[in-house]
């Protein structure tokens, strides 16, 4: 329950004070499975077509872009939703002034929450050429700190070798208002080595997704999208929280699993309740690792108690639950899975008082990392999301203060959803997501904290 201070600063006169101290009304945000309903522009700025060829997949029509050449740049006749710019092939310094040209123009007109997307190179030879590539990164960040009305700006690097449909769920995730709150962001997409790539709708049907810590906050609503995308879900939480995790697997339709997971055979316990519920040729399509604690103290007044509970718990049990579900026994992860873990800001950046939970979160960001190169040949992908300032119930006890400075602190001037962080592990779990692994991707409206 909101207490006076935020009654008072959430009322009509609080907000237009707030407005006056230059603390505006957050924008809202446009989320699920929409498209933008205004115009799409794109543009190659190199010669590529690999975007205007993705578009051209998911049946989105684009307009070429404006080119600013002049003093005075041209306007859009009306306001577009996003633009896609393609600099893979941009090698120059030179060649950067084609992209300040179009998005010039572009970001005057971007609707609220639309999208700049831009695409680049991952690998390229040549001192100058590397120099262009890392300045794009810059750009992006930039640019998406400079948007407004909840507009975001990515950055996709592709890998040599991949092609229009390795990047089709990339962009209808970063098109779409399932990535309202990843901005400034940068991650890599390769080429897809998979059987049997699958683009449809839902994307998850009669698939297995095991998510742990699911019997409240973000781990129901992984478990919710999960089920949403066609999954059938295995909701796992410690007994204590056995009503609320039978409710939630009940509603879905999905099977619940009481476990603690730092048990020594937590593996082997998630592999024998698949394999009995769903029979004995079942295989985990894709586990996500939620299940997370915190026991925070400036670690000068940390004990052993609290240092180990928060590592094995958000770390440990991982490291020993994954080797098991790889083994090939019945009700283990499948050929072609995904493997999704959550990190944090945390863990990027540091947080004061929680040495022990940022060491957890940053193993887990290492983790994925090595994990993924090993997997590969399996073609089974490992990735991460980080998320950053979350509205959830364990947020809403931070004193009001506190907590509007973390909702405040990133480009879109407000805190996250729960919706968020499983939008995002939701296209990690997309079978047309093959060619995304090793990658860590922060779910925090460009928190302005760490990197």
């Amino acid at each position: 329950m909101a207490g006076p201070l935020e009654r008072l600063f959430y009322s009509g006169p609080g907000q237009a004070l707030a407005g006056k101290l230059g603390l505006p009304e957050p924008p809202e945000l446009r989320r699920g499975r929409s498209l933008p309903p205004e115009p799409v522009v794109a543009t190659s700025l190199a010669g590529s077509t690999l975007a205007a060829d993705t578009l051209a997949l998911l049946g989105v029509p684009a307009r070429p872009a404006l080119v600013d050449d002049a003093d005075e740049p041209p306007t859009y006749a009306d306001r577009i939703g996003c633009i896609v710019v393609d600099a893979a092939g941009l090698r120059t310094i030179g060649e950067l002034e084609r992209l300040r040209a179009v998005l010039r123009p572009a970001v005057r007109a971007l609707a609220g929450s639309g999208r700049v997307v831009m695409l680049a190179d991952a690998e390229v030879d040549g001192l100058e050429a590397n120099a262009v590539r890392q300045a794009l990164d810059g750009i992006n960040r930039t640019v998406g700190k400079e948007l407004r009305r909840g507009a975001t700006s990515n950055l996709i690097s592709v890998a040599p070798g991949t092609r229009a449909s390795d990047l089709v769920s990339t962009f209808g995730f970063l098109l779409e208002g399932r990535s309202a709150f990843v901005d400034g962001q940068a991650w890599t997409v390769g080429p897809a080595s998979t059987s049997g790539l699958v683009t449809g709708s839902p994307p998850l049907a009669d698939r297995i997704v095991v998510v742990t810590g699911a019997a409240r906050g973000i781990g129901a609503q992984i478990a919710t999208v999960a089920a949403r995308d066609g999954a059938r879900v295995v909701c796992i939480d410690v007994p204590a929280g056995g009503e609320a995790l039978a409710d939630l697997a009940n509603h879905l339709r999905g099977t619940a699993l009481q476990l603690d997971i730092t048990a020594a055979d937590a593996g082997e316990r998630i592999a024998a309740h698949v394999a009995s519920r769903y029979g004995t040729d079942a295989r985990i399509h894709g586990i996500v690792h939620n299940a997370g604690i915190t026991r925070d103290k400036l670690l000068a007044n940390t004990d052993a108690g609290r240092w180990a509970a928060v590592l094995n718990v958000n770390l440990a049990a991982q490291l020993r639950i994954n080797p098991v579900l790889l083994d090939g026994r019945d009700g283990g992860l499948a050929e072609e899975g995904r493997i999704v873990s959550i990190a944090s800001t945390s863990g990027i950046a540091g947080n004061r008082g929680q040495a022990n939970y940022a060491a957890s979160k940053a193993g887990v960001v290492g983790l994925v990392r090595a994990l993924a190169p090993e997997l590969a040949d399996r073609r089974i992908t490992v990735n991460a999301v980080a998320p950053g300032f979350i509205e959830t119930d364990m947020t809403a006890k931070i004193p009001f203060v506190q907590r509007e400075v973390f909702r405040r602190t990133n480009s879109l001037g407000q805190g996250g959803r729960p919706v968020d962080v499983a939008e995002t592990i939701g296209y990690f779990l997309d079978p047309a997501s093959a060619g995304i692994t090793g990658q860590v991707i922060r779910v925090c409206g460009q928190n302005l904290v760490g990197q």
